[in-house]
This record gives C-alpha cells, structure tokens and sequence, in this order.
C-alpha cells in the first residue's frame, strides 16, 4: 500500500469517525456541558497515553508563546463544541452539522480582518455563494423569529460555533516546531478546568449506558480520530484533503436519518452543493503570489514545523 492510499484509508476512516459524532452526543443523555468535560477528560487519557507511548513528552517543542496559542485554542475548541452540541438539541444534528461546515470561510473572512490576508473577489464571490446555501439548509422561515424558538437559536449556535472553531483554527496554524499531538493534548487538558465549574455531576446520577457513549466521545471521537487525521495529513495533499472532509457531513446526515428518522427538505438540500462547491473553490485556491526571494531548499530541519501546521480543510471536523 503506498503512503497516500494509506492516508486516504485513515482520513476517511476518521471523517467516517467524525460524522458518528453527533449519535454519540444524543445517546450519551447528559447536557452539553457534561459530555464535553467528559470527552476532553478521556480524551486526554487518549492522547496522552499515546504521546506517552510514542515517548515525545520529552522534546516537545513548546515556547512560552506557542505553549499560551495552544492553550487559547484550546478554549475556543473547548466551548465551540459545547455551543455545536447545543445546535443539536435545538435543530438536528444534519442541519447543525451543515451549518458548522462554514467554518473554512470564517478562516479566510478572519485571516483578512485579523492578520491583512489578502481576500480575492472570487474567494468573496464563492463565501457569497456559501452562505446562499446555508440559508437554503437553515429553513428558517419568518414563523421561526416569532417568540425566540428554539430551532433559530440551535442556528446561531451552529454559526457561533463555526466562527469559534475559524478562530481557534488560526490561532492554531501560528504554532510552529510542534507536534500536533501535543498542540491537541495541552488543548483537551485546557477544558478539564476550564469546565469543571460548568459540569452538573448531580446530572450524571443514573447515567448508566450513557457513560459508554461518554468513553467513546474522548477515546474513539478525540484520541483515535486525531491519531488517525495527523497521520493521514503528512501524506496527502491539500486538494485530496478538502475533498475527503466532506466524508463528515455526508456521514452526519445519514447517521441522523438512519437512527433518529431526521432528513433535511428538497429546498434544504439545495443548499448543500452550493456549500460544499464554494468550500473547495476557497480551500483550494493557489495562493497569490507576491514577489520573493526565492525559498530555502526544504531540509528535515523543516519537518516539526510543517507537521505542526493543521491543514485548513481539517477544521471542518468537529
């Protein structure tokens, strides 16, 4: 098997893993605060036992500037993923889903607004398009802003979230000569405090199975999916890497319609290509290019550095 199918292999195998992640969140039956605690709890045991495994708590890599950016990220990870699943109660875990997949074109509104990254007007034209789409996949009608209902906040969650995750995303791609195992590990210990106060253990009593859905949130949707995501991110490229996100969402959707039933409309789906055409057009758009000194050659000096860089595209995982 050469290095790329195996990429492929594992990326699928951990966006396949991803789109599963909302049927783990409704069956667990805890409130959004509890399962996230609970998921950034065993999932530190996940990654840490890994890393510990792999013996790279020794050179880890981390300055104090780079130690303080992956701790940032670490809690806008952290309450992006109370916030989306949140979305899930208050609309379904399709249309929370889709929604969030936004969240490479807060990348690029962000980086423009934030750091002067250059924005094109077809890079514009194309978040234009993406978010005609995503009111087309929202559904919302006039009905939903009478008496605050619940579908239109579980909206704004799902978008509140994406803009949550977009930040998180570059503050992440400024930690350099890093592992991403480790970036990932500092920013699951992050929630354990930063939550503790917001947990209802009182709410847990009598959990019973549902503490098997916790588990699985933290060893299988946030150890072995980012085990399996950075090793697949070092052997393919960026376009394939686009590409197979949308496994996630795909997946998301049939999970919802095979065990909850749920499925969104004709009008609705029209919404979903227009989304996923206008992410690949910004995800993979070539790079302006500004004159230069022409660049080092590349050495194994480099690779810590690449490695420590998350792909965009991957920021639409949850």
């Amino acid at each position: 098997m050469t290095p790329e199918l195996k990429g492929t292999a594992q990326l699928t195998t951990a966006m396949m893993l991803s789109g599963t992640l909302g049927v783990f969140v409704v069956e667990s039956g805890a409130p959004p605060f509890d399962v996230v605690f609970f998921r950034v709890l065993f999932g530190a045991l996940a990654l840490g036992g890994y890393v510990v495994a792999r013996g790279r708590l020794g050179d880890h890599g981390f300055t104090r500037r780079t130690f303080s950016l992956a701790v940032l990220g670490g809690v806008l990870i952290v309450f992006n993923w109370v916030l989306l699943f949140q979305a899930y109660e208050n609309t379904s875990i399709s249309v929370a889903t889709v929604v969030y997949h936004t969240q490479p074109f807060y990348v690029v509104l962000l980086g423009a607004l934030l750091f002067r990254e250059r924005l094109t007007a077809a890079k514009a034209g194309w978040i234009a398009v993406a978010f005609t789409g995503l009111v087309l996949v929202s559904g919302v009608t006039p009905g939903d802003f009478e008496g605050g209902g619940s579908y239109l906040t579980g909206i704004g969650q799902a978008l509140l979230a994406a803009l949550l995750y977009g930040l998180s995303t570059l503050v992440t791609k400024r930690i350099t000569g890093v592992r991403p195992h480790l970036i990932a590990l500092v920013q699951v210990l992050v929630g354990i405090p930063l939550l503790l106060p917001f947990a209802d253990f009182g709410a847990m009593r009598g959990t019973g199975w549902g503490w098997g859905w916790l588990a699985g949130l933290g060893l299988i949707h946030t150890g072995l999916m980012y085990v399996l995501m950075y090793a697949a991110y070092a052997k393919l490229p960026t376009s394939k890497i686009a590409v197979l996100a949308f496994v996630y969402p795909a997946v998301a959707m049939l999970m919802d319609w095979l065990v909850y039933g749920h499925h969104i409309g004709l009008v609705q789906a029209l919404g979903v290509p227009l989304i996923v055409t206008a992410s690949l057009k910004v995800t993979l758009a070539r790079p302006v290019r500004t004159p230069a000194a022409a660049p080092a050659p590349r050495t194994a000096a480099h690779a810590p550095e690449a490695a420590s860089r998350p792909a965009t595209p991957a920021a639409c995982e949850a």
